[in-house]
Formats: structure tokens, sequence, C-alpha cells
């Protein structure tokens, strides 16, 4: 069994920063792909960035430029720094963990942001 356990949401106002980390921990032996997702009040769980074992990245369109996202391998832990928020990106986030075949969720953080 794996678990993830994310950390890092809450309130902050437009421009400002807040940075997420989720913790993987259980039954690892690696962890292929590690990413963030985020889902807003009635809309669709949406990819907000991933990360590959080696590092490479990809982004959401509107996120480019103000998330990045990062691992500490070591630690099975994933981190999205995200600076210049805006209303648009209130949303609970859920991290997720690809490994032995199966995707692992997070129970997911609220990140709200005030105009």
């Amino acid at each position: 069994q794996v678990q993830l356990v994310e950390s890092g949401g809450g309130l902050v106002q437009a421009g400002g920063s807040l940075r997420l980390s989720c913790a993987a921990s259980g039954n690892i032996f690696r962890i292929n792909a590690m990413g963030w997702h985020r889902q807003a009040p009635g809309k669709q769980r949406e990819s907000v960035a991933s990360i590959t074992s080696g590092g490479s990245t990809d982004y959401t369109y509107s996120v480019k430029g103000r998330f990045t996202i990062s691992r500490d391998n070591a630690k099975n832990t994933v981190f999205l720094q995200m600076n210049s928020l805006k209303p648009e990106d209130t949303a609970v986030y859920f991290c997720n963990a690809d490994l032995q075949g199966s995707r692992y969720w997070g129970q997911g953080t609220q990140v709200t942001v005030s105009s």
C-alpha cells in the first residue's frame, strides 16, 4: 500500500506565493512520474504539472512561468512552487505518484486565492 500526504495549502492574496509538498510512503520500490492536479468547484479535475523520475517537467499552459514542479527522489517527495497566484488558481490540489503499474492520489489540499 502507498500513501501520499500533501501539505502547504492555504489562503493567499492574488500575487502571492505558496509551496505545496507531497510525501509518498509505504511499499515503494521506485516512483516513476509524479505530479499535481487541481479541481475547482463545478469543474473537472485537470493536470497542472508533472515530473518524471529523470526530472523532465510538463505544465498546463495557464501556469507556465508561474509554477515550478520539483522532486526529491531520495525522500519520495514532490513539490509545487506557485508564484504570482491568481483567483482562478483557487482549487483543491491533489498530488499523484505513478508506480508499480498504478496511480496513487493524495487526499487534496485547498488553495484559495483572494482578489
